[in-house]
């Protein structure tokens, strides 16, 4: 489960006091006052991260891809690491599996009343 909210936190700049993002549908800048910068690329079933810090110099990325009930999810962590998952959602449930940046495998399923 943390790792849906580390993915999730790639795709929201929840967590920030100031938070903001300028462009279009297709293609945004995005900021926050931790020094994050984002730029976020979307065509077709496809989207695109690159992000930045500029107080620790780290940097990431993400592309995600949807073919029907399925999305594809992979990157590189701040620490260097390749991550991927896949996330199918059937009903009211989203399945979702991967490694994570470190090379471990991890598997899950949310529904209704929560994730396991």
């Amino acid at each position: 489960m943390q790792r849906i909210a580390m993915l999730g936190a790639f795709l929201l700049i929840a967590d920030a006091a100031f938070a903001g993002c300028v462009g279009s549908e297709t293609f945004q800048s995005c900021w926050d006052d931790a020094g994050n910068s984002y730029t976020v690329s979307r065509y077709g079933n496809t989207t695109h991260l690159e992000g930045s810090n500029t107080r620790t110099g780290s940097r990431w990325s993400q592309e995600s891809q949807t073919l029907g009930n399925t999305t594809y999810h992979r990157g590189r962590s701040a620490d260097g690491g390749n991550w991927n998952m896949t996330q199918q959602s059937i009903g009211e449930s989203t399945f979702y599996s991967g490694r994570d940046s470190d090379g471990k495998a991890f598997s899950g399923v949310c529904g209704p009343f929560g994730c396991d």
